[in-house]
Formats: structure tokens, C-alpha cells, sequence
């Protein structure tokens, strides 16, 4: 019964860190990467489709994204949905070929980014500590003895620690890829 307790907490703590790295990727750098645009959805014959089912994405070099669609037809829409989405990129279009720059991040931007990294981190420390908590309440609604109680929940604490090291391993490598110049 415990170890399945710690296995489920476990497992969940490990999502979360998941997720936290994932919302991670999604803020800019200044440096161009294709996940970038992992989240931008194009309309494609009629239904939202993810851009990357719709046209390759490519790194051209450190500061520009270029994207070549499947379908020529697409070049339009697909400019539309980077404009429209919340990353503050123009497009810029030479023939089949639709080019992101990448501008600059300025000394203040970068710091309020820090802040953002630093607030999604509590987050995920937040849903690790509230998993510690769900898998202690388990242990104590199973018919254990304290003795077993008291193990169970050093174990998960155990764990609850190695995650929330693993968050700020995390935090630092995305907080120093920031401030890079």
C-alpha cells in the first residue's frame, strides 16, 4: 500500500516538474528554437490544426525561425495566426518561405522574464507540495500502523524534496539562459 502511494506521488510530482518545463519552453530567449511555436494552431482546410502539421519549421540561424508550408495556400494563414498569437513576432514572407526574426531581448525585459520564470516555478512547488499533502492524507486513511504512517510519509517527503531541487535545477538553467547576452 505505501509503495503504491509513493509510486502515484511520484509519478505526479514528475508531471508537474513536466509541465513547469514545458510552460518554460514557451518563453522566448532571444535565441531561435522551433518550439517556440509549438502552441500556434493554423486553420487548415477548415479546422485549427498545430502549426507544425501544417508546414516545416526550421532553425535558420540564432535569431530567425523560417517556416516552409506544405501547402502554398497556406502562407497566408499561417502568417495571421503568428501574428495574432502572444509572442509578439512579425513574420516576414519571400515567396514559400515565412521568416521570423527574432528581435533582441532589452536588459528590462529580460529581468520581468526572470520574474515570470520565478512565479511558474512556485507553481510547480506549490502542485509538489499539495501531491506531498494528498499522498499523507492516503497514508492516513489506510488502515496502517503510525509506525508504517511515520515511514510513508518520510519517503514522500524524501521524494517532495528531490523534486522541488529538481524545480530549482530547472529554474536557475532557464533563470542564467535569460540573462545571457
Amino acid at each position: 500500500m505505501i509503495n503504491e502511494i509513493k509510486q502515484d506521488a511520484e509519478h505526479r510530482m514528475k508531471m508537474s516538474i513536466e509541465s513547469l518545463k514545458s510552460a518554460l519552453l514557451k518563453l522566448r530567449t532571444g535565441r531561435a528554437h522551433t518550439s517556440l511555436l509549438d502552441h500556434i494552431e493554423v486553420e487548415f482546410y477548415g479546422s485549427p490544426t498545430p502549426l507544425s502539421q501544417a508546414a516545416n519549421i526550421s532553425v535558420i540561424d540564432a535569431r530567425t525561425l523560417g517556416i516552409t508550408p506544405w501547402d502554398k495556400n497556406m502562407v497566408g494563414p499561417i502568417e495571421k495566426a503568428i501574428l495574432m498569437s502572444d509572442l509578439g513576432l512579425n513574420p516576414a514572407t519571400t515567396g514559400t518561405l515565412i521568416r521570423i526574426p527574432l528581435p533582441p531581448l532589452t536588459e528590462e525585459r529580460r529581468r520581468d522574464m526572470v520574474k515570470v520564470v520565478k512565479g511558474e516555478g512556485e507553481n510547480a512547488k506549490v502542485a509538489i507540495r499539495n501531491i506531498r499533502r494528498d499522498a499523507n492524507q492516503k497514508l492516513k486513511d489506510a488502515e496502517l500502523s503510525e509506525d508504517e504512517i511515520r515511514r510513508g510519509e518520510d519517503v514522500i517527503q524524501k521524494i517532495t524534496d528531490a523534486m522541488i531541487a529538481e524545480v530549482d535545477t530547472v529554474l536557475a538553467s532557464k533563470e542564467k539562459e535569460l540573462m545571457e547576452i
